[in-house]
């Protein structure tokens, strides 16, 4: 069990809050957290990818000219990979690089990618973060009077802000997103992650009662 401080806005410390990392995860399997990053990565590739093949380039068929008595190398076709101009040797196609894990291994290193972000003391929690209107310079504000400026980090809300939404995306390196909607390649991504008072109650409630099913 560990108590971590909650800060104000302006980064004074106005309580505490017990959070247990194991209640979430009580082994970090590294080679499930690589997995499932792979997977998140894979899956935004596109895969449009292709050159011509030998077949596809323009150009005649016809062996440029006869195998022996020119004293040159023999040669084939002007399409061949050899030539400049002609095809790819190894021709690259259209393809998708889809997979999946499972729902299980999915929620678990979802869990423990949580977890390891608050044995690794990179969460700082705040009483509260709702802001009726957009503005960026406020929340820059906030992130440096909690030490986060300049810093690659994760907002965790409880529930979805649009003003707070708004006021990160001009702000590099900041992400917000929901409690229900973390992540394993969200959570390990940054450096910081910044949560609410109420999101690490609903991680607790969430996570750790799906860790004990």
């Amino acid at each position: 069990m560990a108590t971590l401080p909650v800060y104000d806005r302006s980064g004074s410390e106005v309580g505490k809050i017990d959070f247990d990392p194991d209640a979430i995860a009580p082994k970090i399997n590294k080679q499930l957290l690589h997995d499932a990053v792979v997977m998140y990565l894979a899956n935004k590739r596109q895969g449009t990818h292709k050159t011509k093949s030998r077949g596809e380039v323009a150009g005649s068929t016809k062996k440029l000219y006869r195998q022996k008595g020119t004293g040159n190398a023999r040669v084939g076709s002007r399409r061949t990979p050899q030539r400049r101009g002609g095809g790819h040797a190894m021709q690259k196609r259209n393809r998708s690089y889809y997979f999946r894990l499972t729902k299980k291994a999915v929620r678990a290193a979802t869990r423990m990618a949580i977890a390891s972000k608050f044995a690794d003391s990179e969460v700082v929690v705040i009483d509260e973060l709702a802001m009726d209107a957009p503005k960026t310079k406020e929340l820059a504000g906030v992130l440096k009077a909690l030490g986060l400026e300049g810093v690659t980090t994760l907002v965790a809300l409880g529930d979805y802000s649009t003003g707070v939404y708004k006021s990160a995306r001009n702000i590099p390196g900041v992400n917000v997103t929901r409690v229900s909607d973390l992540n394993t390649l969200d959570v390990l991504r940054p450096k910081r992650m910044l949560v609410t008072k109420e999101a690490v109650e609903q991680i607790m409630q969430q996570h750790a009662a799906t860790a004990a099913a």
